[in-house]
């Protein structure tokens, strides 16, 4: 299968190349710095090009089977709520969101999986109160962007899911997911994170449109941890 990862060199695009590869996928990671982050990698083909210009979009959906987006600014929050942010436009998530299903629909790729956030959407009043005021007071610019994307997603026509993880770490916080929105522990590593997302660029996403992903809880008595999909509603 060929997979498109988008956005490839932030903390969830890594995982979700890592993951897609790790399963044998061909996978092609587009970043604006892809070929330095990706070089010789087995399994993956770096390709640079900036998510904003839809021509260079274009050349990366190309003869893909599923695209999976995991736009974001790396920059420090608080930094980009003061100051803006120095390197990526605030609104890149939906402008590149926008060149992508564009891209799709042109070239008949019809297997879309988007990264969102908790707290977004569907999820909005789900979210801690402590929550709620760090998305009212430092994340507002970026969270109106979740929503644009949101919305471009929902509108696409394609075959698409959206993926709303809580807080994101570099630990080994394993991944509960839920279909109807449920959040079990507000944390979950990354890593958990790119097997979700590979799990569903490999599935059809009828009944699955949109999944919150949080962190297993794991009663001793219990076993394992809860990950994969859910079942379709």
């Amino acid at each position: 299968m060929k997979v498109l990862v988008v956005g490839a060199t932030g903390g969830s695009g890594r995982a979700a190349v890592a993951a897609l590869a790790g399963r044998g996928h061909e996978v092609t990671a587009f970043a604006r710095r892809a070929s330095t982050a990706f070089e010789r990698r087995p399994g993956v083909r770096p390709l640079d090009g900036d998510v904003t210009v839809p021509e260079d979009v274009d050349r990366a959906v190309r003869g893909q089977d599923a695209v999976v987006v995991t736009l974001g600014i790396t920059e420090h929050p608080l930094r980009v709520r003061l100051l803006g942010s120095a390197g990526t436009p605030l609104e890149v998530r939906s402008r590149g969101t926008t060149a992508v299903v564009a891209a799709m629909a042109e070239h008949g790729v019809r297997r879309l999986v988007v990264q969102s956030s908790y707290g977004v959407g569907e999820t909005r009043d789900r979210l801690p109160l402590s929550s709620r005021l760090v998305f009212a007071l430092l994340l507002r610019p970026q969270i109106a962007d979740h929503e644009r994307q949101e919305r471009i997603v929902r509108g696409s026509g394609l075959d698409w899911t959206l993926v709303q993880p809580v807080y994101l770490t570099d630990g080994d916080e394993p991944a509960a997911v839920s279909g109807t929105g449920d959040a079990e522990g507000m944390r979950v590593s990354r890593r958990a994170l790119g097997r979700v997302l590979a799990d569903l660029a490999e599935s059809p996403g009828e009944g699955l449109r949109s999944v919150a992903v949080s962190g297993a809880r794991v009663p001793a008595s219990r076993g394992g941890p809860r990950q994969g999909l859910p079942e379709p509603a």
